[in-house]
């Protein structure tokens, strides 16, 4: 069932001290700050300076909180534990400076809001990320499946890199790259000629690869799919998929990592569809928020008219659309930017 939230207005904001007696204008509406001239700031007053310069970024993340933290509330803790984490790594880096850093950066004037922003955007992203699952049709899982998802393959890998020193010239690290890219190609020749490829491979890892935690094992990076491994890794499976059980790549193979040539020794048959449909719609999903900027905007838009929000103040509310309406287009032109 959908949820209603009501948005009212600032009504009154009070601020008293025990016994102690409020100032009111003619009118009856409370003072909120007084001088000994007599002069009167009212509640009013605030309300719409606040509601005319800084009130809507502050509704809005009001109005999030109130929503996420019921939609989401078995993850409030890992908010929580996310926003110390993060404070706690930037008050280790900054030290005595984060808040200035903070102050400076952001629009926030406290370590408190600060920690506020961190927890309020971990529950957003959950959000976020649940919204673009639910585009991903049943088809375009279907599709995925049948032109990309493969059984598990089990490879070996050798790993050469560059030897250029951090200060090196570009003209000595393009050199110490192309060393490295021939050391490659030396071991892609030896195995050529080899009658054994596997066992030659694993001579050759232990001999060349520099990739300590595997090269003692013949350079096995075991039975690998997508997500098994960081994303140093895609063109390394790329690369295996291509390849038949008990082939070699004959390419220099490059990643951040360095150079590599690989071996695929054997593979599996490809999971069901219904066990790889979770992995995939998430894979999909990613792939949506990072090609499409207005997802963020949207996700969060839907959000709040799933619960029924209804801002009653109409100048907040006029505000609140041409935010909604302004964030679409800045998206939208930065996607045409990049396109471009």
């Amino acid at each position: 069932m959908k949820k209603k939230l009501v948005v009212l207005g600032l009504c009154t904001l009070m601020v008293c001290g025990c016994g102690k007696k409020i100032p009111t204008l003619e009118n009856g509406e409370q003072a909120i700050v007084s001088f000994e001239n007599g002069n009167l700031i009212s509640t009013s007053e605030l309300y719409n300076e606040l509601k005319n310069n800084y009130g809507l970024e502050a509704l809005i993340s009001l109005i999030d909180k109130k929503i996420l933290e019921e939609k989401y509330k078995d993850s409030i803790d890992s908010a929580n534990d996310y926003a110390d984490s993060t404070m706690k790594s930037l008050e280790e880096y900054y030290g005595d400076n984060l808040l200035s850093m903070i102050q400076y950066n952001t629009s926030y004037q406290t370590l408190d809001g600060y920690r506020g922003y961190v927890y309020l955007n971990y529950l957003q992203n959950l959000a976020i990320e649940d919204y673009a699952k639910e585009q991903i049709t049943d088809k375009e899982i279907k599709n995925y499946y049948d032109k990309n998802t493969q059984g598990d393959v089990l490879v070996d890998h050798i790993l050469v890199t560059s030897k250029a020193a951090s200060d090196a010239t570009d003209e000595e690290k393009s050199a110490a790259e192309e060393e490295a890219k021939n050391t490659i190609n030396t071991i892609i020749a030896k195995l050529k000629e080899s009658d054994n490829v596997k066992e030659t491979f694993t001579e050759l890892a232990k001999e060349y690869s520099e990739d300590t935690s595997t090269k003692e094992d013949g350079g096995s990076l075991g039975y690998i799919n997508d997500g098994t491994l960081s994303s140093s890794y895609d063109e390394i499976l790329k690369s295996a998929f291509q390849l038949k059980d008990g082939e070699f790549s004959t390419e220099v193979i490059t990643t951040e990592l360095g150079y590599h040539v690989i071996l695929r020794e054997a593979s599996k048959e490809k999971a069901s569809l219904e066990d790889v449909k979770d992995s995939i719609r998430e894979k999909l999903a990613d792939e949506l928020m990072n090609s499409d900027a207005t997802v963020t905007t949207k996700a969060l838009q839907e959000l709040r008219k799933s619960y029924g929000m209804e801002i009653q103040d109409s100048e907040i509310e006029n505000q609140y659309t041409k935010s909604i309406q302004n964030a679409l287009l800045q998206a939208q032109q930065q996607q045409t930017t990049t396109a471009n």
